[in-house]
């Protein structure tokens, strides 16, 4: 057996080069994140001190006349808004990444020009969006009518109906650069040795890449969906930006982020409730952890097990 004294020395400088992060993350993400769990088990009393209340505030959120239909409503609205991201956006970036990744001229012009968005303040998207939008002086009728197509206009963002479908074109359109560089990324790191068997093979472009390209980016495509999850059970600034704290057209853009931010701070005539707030921010929490725990041990393991 080894001497014991012979080990080397536990390498201090690890904990000096982690410690700031770790101490920064741990003050600014853990301990207010476990502060809003505690908050969401108490409920304030008459004497306005904090009392233990259990899981009444939850089963006040999804089952009351009041806060349940917004829950509920919420909830369904992130959904529609995840879906529009998951398959408009990531599917638009992948078809520019692969663009990208063939080789046209001037690549990087438009890796610049589609990314640039993706950069760009939330509050100056959201008023040149309305700007142009606005059925009384925005640009879009007129394109429309340019183009003979004016009997599709209609203030898009005035109706129940329409108003979450372009807000959420509208977030597809700001932040397609994300998916489009991973996607490009992954794709450019691909062997040319396979491009180069393959076309010896005979297969076509569309041979190529639904049958070697797209199974050697699955990591990657998994990463953007799950990125793209938890960014959206998160959003929160293009729609207060563009809707306000209401979430209008009666509440037809209302997602979690905007319940959380008026239930706790409260809106007009409604009083915020820092208790029932923090109940939201805890089921935002366990949606986001349930679907990063279905990635981790769904997607992640079948991937590696694959890959093996």
């Amino acid at each position: 057996m080894r001497d014991k004294s012979s080990r080397k020395p536990f390498p201090l400088h690890i904990i000096v080069f982690l410690a700031p992060s770790v101490i920064i993350y741990t003050l600014f993400m853990v301990f207010p994140l476990l502060d809003s769990l505690r908050l969401s088990f108490m409920t304030v009393s008459e004497l306005n001190t904090e009392v233990f209340a259990g899981l009444q505030n939850y089963f006040t959120l999804l089952t009351d006349e009041i806060y349940a239909p917004r829950f509920w409503g919420a909830l369904k609205n992130n959904l529609v808004f995840f879906l529009i991201h998951m398959v408009v956006q990531n599917s638009i970036g992948l078809l520019l990444a692969a663009l990208l990744a063939s080789g046209i001229k001037g690549s990087w012009v438009y890796r610049t020009v589609l990314f640039m968005p993706t950069v760009l303040s939330v509050v100056i998207i959201g008023f040149i969006w309305q700007l142009i939008l606005n059925p009384l002086w925005g640009v879009a009728e007129s394109i429309l009518q340019a183009v003979g197509l004016e009997q599709l206009f209609k203030p898009w963002l005035g109706l129940p109906e329409y108003a979450l479908i372009t807000v959420s074109l509208i977030s597809v359109w700001q932040f397609v650069g994300i998916p489009m560089i991973l996607f490009f990324a992954a794709l450019i790191g691909i062997p040319d040795e396979l491009m180069e068997a393959a076309r010896v093979d005979g297969a076509s472009g569309w041979q190529t890449f639904w049958r070697i390209k797209f199974p050697l980016i699955l990591p990657t495509v998994g990463i953007v969906a799950i990125l793209t999850f938890v960014g959206n059970f998160n959003a929160f600034d293009l729609i207060y930006t563009m809707k306000g704290a209401n979430a209008g057209p009666d509440f037809s853009t209302d997602i979690m982020g905007t319940l959380f931010y008026r239930t706790f701070f409260g809106q007009q005539l409604q009083l915020g409730n820092p208790t029932m707030g923090a109940t939201v921010a805890a089921m935002m929490f366990v949606i986001i952890l349930t679907g990063v725990l279905i990635y981790t041990f769904l997607w992640q393991r079948r991937i590696q097990t694959v890959e093996m």
